[in-house]
């Protein structure tokens, strides 16, 4: 049977305590989801559910690229980073929780799918308690690459979502439209100096200001 054009045949579920336990349960079986992230919303599966990432990567139609980890609390970030550098120590105590993404070495258990063989993870703590007790009900990490497929724009709500991927998400968590224009700032840590990858809704100038102001090497 023929799809109507903009059917949506994901389960949309509000964002509430069964609908958590719900998530829990797609993340826990190695099931994909959408959810609200801060920034936009974000596929949902277990960082080190090697068959999840890799339907991940299928589902966005990508390659080779990271895919970015959201944490409910900072010491979730102590399973993924091997070493925090000082420069990753700096940024996160004064710019965590908020929209920035900090790459650091990865523990070696951490899947290639999730560092594309770049031996990094890119890691961040949101700024919205919401989203904090999302990721927090579905173990404390979640992958929080766009919802969208690769050349498409992020969607912005759980509908757009849905839409996008059709029936190939288990769910799709409705947080609310998104409240930010801009993905995450990320920062690469690793190097002696602080390296911009990603402009974005931390402005690399409010980095800067940090780095200068504690004396820190700026970027490379």
């Amino acid at each position: 049977m023929r799809r109507a054009r903009g059917e949506v045949l994901t389960t949309i579920l509000p964002d509430d305590a069964e609908s958590r336990a719900r998530a829990a349960r797609v993340v826990a079986s190695g099931g994909l989801l959408a959810f609200r992230t801060d920034t936009f919303y974000g596929l949902g599966a277990d960082p080190f559910d090697r068959d999840a990432l890799n339907e991940l990567n299928e589902l966005k139609g990508r390659d080779s690229k990271p895919v970015l980890l959201v944490i409910s609390d900072l010491p979730a970030a102590d399973r993924f980073v091997r070493f925090a550098s000082p420069l990753f120590k700096l940024l996160a105590e004064r710019h965590w929780p908020g929209p920035l993404t900090l790459v650091a070495e990865a523990h070696a258990e951490v899947p290639s799918e999730v560092t594309a063989g770049t031996g990094t993870i890119g890691v961040r703590l949101p700024d919205d308690e919401e989203v904090r007790g999302f990721v927090r009900a579905c173990g404390g990490a979640l992958t929080a690459t766009s919802a969208n497929p690769a050349g498409e724009p992020p969607a912005r709500t759980a509908r757009e979502a849905a839409r996008y991927f059709q029936d190939r998400l288990e769910l799709v968590i409705d947080g609310g439209p998104a409240r930010s224009e801009l993905p995450s700032t990320v920062i690469d840590t690793t190097g002696r100096t602080a390296r911009l990858i990603r402009e974005g809704a931390l402005p690399s100038e409010v980095v800067r200001r940090t780095l200068v102001a504690a004396g820190a090497d700026l970027f490379a």
